[in-house]
């Protein structure tokens, strides 16, 4: 039986989110330094993309590599080998400053080894706990994910009003060692949990992909939450380039802070609470009024009207998240867990790398086009991403298969302690 680990959870939780604010520190930072050397919407994506591609690729292998190796090994590995990029950006400011592609390289590195971590954190999730405690450890685990838009863009505006990036750099790099010292003290309290396999790396790469196309609900929620990423990649790229197309980076801090407060709201909700029905009216609700408040977003360069619709985005957010991880953690055995989210990461963030290549390039065109300024651009763009985001959710809600997730996870072996 799964008992007594919550603390175990609690432990590991408090590290990653010390960790999500330091990399929410650099992200903003970054954003802003290679937006004002280049003034271009594109190239702040580029930098994101490259972020983020690794991530995406490695996701499956990853994945298997969770069921494979003692999982919180793979989490120190990928924690604390991330900081080797971030490293190297920091010395290239300190010779005199960054280039483009030097930044670009550095956090591709930085996203190649913490790609290591999401699968094997996922999957310790299900180590440690029980089905009644999944929705308020997924609530816990979004509102660690909204520290990075809560806390560290008013930490990052403040601090860069005083100083410069390369404080924000060494703040993040400091933040590595405390998680892998977490990690270390869960790893020591936690049995290890790794197998003698016959199989090859291959098969165990097939049986992930088996495990969610084999569930016709499964693999409809997933396939569409690579669309829902695509549209809700545009505010995340975008509205960095739009606000500081009219304000300062403190005022793009305090309002990214402010948005977020929205996701810090109910991440509370939800770890207090949970969701106990009602899991995919709840994912078509809250995503279609994601994509109203994107359409309110992007509207106006007004600080007050993007603090508000930003505040609804992110309170809606987490609320879909959660129905999406409950969904297909209860229709996924215990020991396909790990290479079943490698291969559902890998389906599902699709959108994020399409959007983080295009509605850069996209924003920088309709800018040239109609003589409107980027950040306007940008603020169009996410609009009509808005449009299409409630449009998916309303579809979503049509699926039978996905509808019958909630009957069918309370009868899996996932559903079921052990």
């Amino acid at each position: 039986m799964k008992q007594g680990n919550f603390g175990k959870f609690l432990l590991l939780w408090a590290g990653e989110l010390v960790s999500t604010i330091g990399g929410g520190l650099t992200s903003f930072g970054l954003s802003v330094y290679v937006f004002r050397l280049t003034g271009s919407a594109a190239d702040t994506a580029l930098v994101a993309l490259l972020a983020f591609l690794p991530t995406l690729l490695l996701s499956v292998p990853a994945g298997v590599l969770a069921d494979r190796m003692d999982r919180r090994l793979l989490m120190i590995i990928g924690d604390g080998c991330s900081a080797i990029g971030i490293i190297y950006i920091l010395i290239c400011m300190l010779r005199g400053g960054a280039t483009l592609w030097q930044i670009c390289l550095g956090v591709f590195v930085s996203s190649f080894f913490s790609s290591l971590l999401e699968p094997a954190y996922r999957a310790t999730i299900t180590d440690l706990l029980t089905k009644e405690e999944y929705t308020k450890a997924s609530g816990m685990v979004s509102l660690a994910g909204s520290a990075r838009y809560l806390f560290s863009p008013i930490i990052a505006g403040a601090l860069l009003a005083v100083s410069d990036i390369r404080l924000l750099l060494v703040i993040d790099i400091c933040t590595f060692f405390l998680t892998v010292i977490t990690t270390l003290i869960v790893r020591r309290r936690l049995d290890t949990k790794t197998e003698e396999k016959d199989s090859s790396f291959t098969d165990d790469l097939k049986d992930g992909w088996r495990a969610v196309a084999g569930n016709r609900g499964v693999l409809i929620l997933v396939v569409m939450s690579s669309f829902i990423t695509l549209f809700m990649g545009s505010i995340q790229i975008l509205s960095e380039p739009m606000i500081l197309d009219f304000a300062d980076a403190s005022t793009l801090g305090v309002a990214e802070t402010v948005c977020a407060c929205g996701m810090l709201v109910s991440g509370v909700l939800l770890g207090i609470k949970g969701i106990k029905k009602g899991f995919v009216k709840i994912i078509s609700a809250s995503l279609s009024g994601c994509g109203i408040a994107m359409v309110l977003f992007g509207m106006k360069d007004a600080i007050a009207l993007i603090c508000v619709a930003g505040f609804l985005f992110f309170f809606m957010l987490p609320f879909a998240n959660t129905c999406l991880d409950y969904l297909v953690r209860t229709n996924i055995p215990d020991e396909l867990q790990g290479r079943a989210w490698g291969v559902i990461g890998f389906i599902s963030q699709l959108g994020y790398v399409v959007a983080y290549g295009l509605f850069g390039v996209i924003a920088d065109g309709i800018a040239n086009a109609t003589g409107f300024s980027v950040g306007r651009g940008a603020g169009i763009t996410i609009m009509i991403s808005g449009v299409f985001m409630a449009l998916i959710a309303i579809a979503l809600y049509g699926s039978r298969s996905v509808r019958g997730l909630e009957d069918a996870g309370k009868e899996t072996p996932a559903a079921q302690n052990v």
